[in-house]
């Protein structure tokens, strides 16, 4: 006779999947617009008459401000329970400040429209990272949010490969331009997907009374070092770019590379975080170490390349095994805050770290690199302190 907890438990698996994977969709055609928009932006800038000063502050800046907005987004969607609002004004603000971008006539418009997409971005974060929490007590954190990154990453290498076929045929404007479709296409799926999460859980304990493990803390200390010597692909195209290492054409080709990357990375590190727990995270830094100089001091395309690939696993780690890590050390009822603050703190040392790098460039790619091989030494012993 077939048990019925294991009926209840197959089913609510079954459930969960499918929210993952409708949240993927939709994250599918989102990251196709803003990482094919992604890929193009520091040419973008040079062409405007951008400096690699400025480069660096827009692409600090920017992660900084969508960073900023998730403490705020994050409190709201635990206390109002307001996911799906905030998810639908995130993705639509997010969504068409991309194609916007083809209407920018200098550097200062165009930097308004890429810290726009950045906040509408940061509202929607922390509430779809709650969400997908949910479906992690079932799938397995790890599973979860690595199986939701592949899918994100699906989008973020078809993008800039759609974008590097504009570029060919009519320039950045036109790259910028043809994104317009796929927004349209990720807030149709978004309207689909609501009402498929599954339910909040156990939430009997007032909130106001709920805190943080310590080590949470700690594993906060750990990323904030770690993204402060990872170098934002708008630097890396922008070097690319001004010192013709590669084509123009090839530079969003080779951030789609990048995003492939991403999209395995994010897979396999999810399934091993849920079998063998945080001790997959010290592959974060060690992959980092050589990116940089593969990417700034090598003039061989082939050795580029292989930055580009490393680059793109090492994203992959963060966007889904260091997301998934934040469940662990926090209660259900306060994830979107937890992941607000995460996403906080991670935002302000992405601004400093990008400013920092954008600055050292001015002196030379060495100085850049010796800086973020020291901050990702630094990373070790902070993720160490976590005894995992």
């Amino acid at each position: 006779m077939r048990n019925p907890h294991d009926s209840a438990r197959n089913s609510g698996r079954s459930g969960a999947l499918r929210f993952v994977i409708s949240i993927g969709i939709v994250s599918l055609f989102a990251d196709l617009v803003y990482e094919g928009g992604r890929s193009i932006v520091g040419p973008y800038l040079a062409v405007l008459g951008g400096t690699p000063v400025i480069v660096g502050i827009v692409a600090g800046l920017g992660e900084f401000l969508g960073y900023a907005v998730r403490l705020a987004a994050g409190r709201y969607a635990d206390h109002r329970r307001g996911h799906w609002k905030l998810m639908g004004a995130g993705y639509t603000l997010n969504l068409f400040s991309v194609p916007a971008l083809a209407l920018a006539s200098a550097v200062w418009p165009a930097s308004i429209l890429v810290f726009l997409e950045r906040i509408g971005k940061g509202i929607r974060n922390p509430a779809k990272d709650a969400l997908l929490s949910r479906a992690g007590r079932e799938l397995g954190h790890g599973y979860a949010f690595g199986l939701h990154e592949f899918l994100d990453q699906l989008g973020a290498v078809t993008g800039p490969l759609v974008v590097a076929g504009a570029v060919v045929i009519s320039g950045y404007r036109l790259g910028f331009a043809v994104l317009a479709v796929p927004a349209l296409l990720a807030l149709f799926f978004l309207w689909r997907a609501r009402g498929l999460e599954p339910d909040a859980g156990n939430t009997s304990h007032s909130v106001l009374h709920l805190r943080f493990d310590a080590r949470y803390y700690y594993y906060l200390a750990f990323a904030v070092v770690a993204v402060l010597g990872f170098s934002h692909f708008i630097i890396v195209s922008y070097h690319l770019a001004v010192t013709r290492r590669l084509a123009p054409a090839l530079i969003p080709v080779l951030f789609a590379v990048a995003m492939g990357a991403d999209a395995v990375a994010a897979i396999v590190a999810g399934r091993f975080y849920d079998r063998y727990g945080l001790k997959v995270l010290y592959a974060l830094p060690l992959l980092t170490l050589p990116t940089l100089p593969l990417l700034f001091l090598t003039v061989n395309p082939l050795w580029i390349w292989i930055g580009a690939v490393l680059w793109g696993a090492a994203l992959g780690v963060q966007e889904s095994t260091v997301r998934a890590g934040v469940a662990t050390f926090t209660p259900e009822a306060l994830r979107g805050t937890a992941y607000g603050l995460f996403d906080t703190a991670f935002g302000a040392a992405w601004l400093v770290g990008s400013v920092m790098l954008g600055a050292l460039y001015q002196f030379g790619a060495v100085w850049l690199v010796v800086a973020a091989v020291v901050l990702q030494l630094a990373a070790l012993p902070l993720l160490a302190t976590l005894k995992i």
